[in-house]
């Protein structure tokens, strides 16, 4: 068998749910393959509500055309039927858990992979990674917001979705340049931070299988730092709470003439956990349409416990 065999398993509906709206697959498969791996299995889990695509055609072609995306991709779409309920008070609701096939084929797969990256955030995975590690697999996972800590804490390595280049495209109109070079916008965190009102922040600055290479002062350190100003800071952040692997920063990147050319960030905002203006998302996982490129806003829903970010 192959020793570099590697398997994707995306549960769509966490991801799109919590932070990955418009997460592009073509690069998530390139980061799983980042160390020459052959993309053996790559599995999207999809909900999809038959009984609203027979009246609203433009549902049918939006989800019809997002799936043909995933496939040119090479991700097979494991489609789960929303079940429509109605509750005491006549409400519907649907459900289309698929968490259960998402399970059970990465327990089959164990045999076949090598290394298996969870794309979700849902902590009924924990177990699952625990008994495929138990087989003999590294596991890593991806996540955006709402990360289960359980989760984190059973993967062999974690990954912030907002840190690998270009997973995401930028939060603003302002990226002009390729991901790592001067102009881009990236996300980082801050590593270093001093009282005097200056700090730095890190970046993964290509795909790279050194990623646990993170002193960029290493030539082969796939890492790079950008010097900034507290007072270039978002207001929502308090300079004496850094450094704080927990907020990531997204920003654009300047040469600093004046500092041995290294970078400087500007135009700073605060990338996670998302604290700007909010609006809702359907509970219905199912109505969420996402895309590699030009995402589809999804139909309004009264769910106060799913978010995302306002355009």
């Amino acid at each position: 068998m192959n020793k570099s065999n590697v398997g994707v398993f995306v549960d769509v509906a966490s991801v799109s749910r919590n932070g990955g709206y418009g997460m592009r697959y073509d690069v998530l498969r390139a980061f799983a393959c980042r160390d020459g791996s052959e993309p053996v299995r790559l599995n999207a889990y999809v909900a999809f509500e038959q009984e609203r695509a027979t009246t609203d055609s433009m549902y049918r072609a939006a989800q019809e055309n997002y799936y043909s995306l995933l496939r040119d991709f090479g991700y097979k779409v494991v489609q789960k039927t929303l079940r429509l309920h109605v509750d005491e008070a006549g409400n519907r609701f649907g459900r289309a858990n698929t968490d259960l096939d998402m399970a059970v084929d990465l327990l089959l797969q164990t045999e076949n992979l090598n290394r298996i990256v969870l794309v979700t955030g849902d902590s009924d995975f924990s177990r699952v990674v625990t008994a495929l590690q138990g087989r003999g697999c590294r596991v890593e996972s991806i996540g955006f917001e709402n990360v289960s800590q359980t989760l984190r804490r059973e993967s062999d390595a974690y990954f912030s979705g907002y840190l690998i280049p270009s997973l995401l495209p930028s939060m603003t109109d302002r990226e002009v340049a390729p991901w790592g070079e001067s102009g881009s916008r990236v996300r980082g965190v801050c590593y270093s931070h001093h009282e005097k009102g200056y700090g730095f922040f890190r970046f993964l600055r290509r795909l790279s299988p050194d990623v646990w290479k993170i002193d960029s002062r290493n030539d082969d350190s796939p890492y790079s730092t950008a010097f900034f100003h507290d007072s270039n800071l978002p207001p929502e952040i308090n300079p004496m709470d850094l450094p704080n692997r927990q907020y990531i920063f997204e920003y654009e990147l300047a040469v600093d003439e004046t500092k041995n050319r290294g970078f400087v960030a500007r135009n700073i905002i605060l990338a996670s956990p998302r604290r700007r203006p909010l609006t809702r998302v359907p509970d219905d996982a199912s109505t969420v349409v996402l895309s590699a490129t030009s995402p589809i806003t999804p139909d309004a829903g009264d769910a106060p416990s799913e978010w995302k970010p306002g355009t």
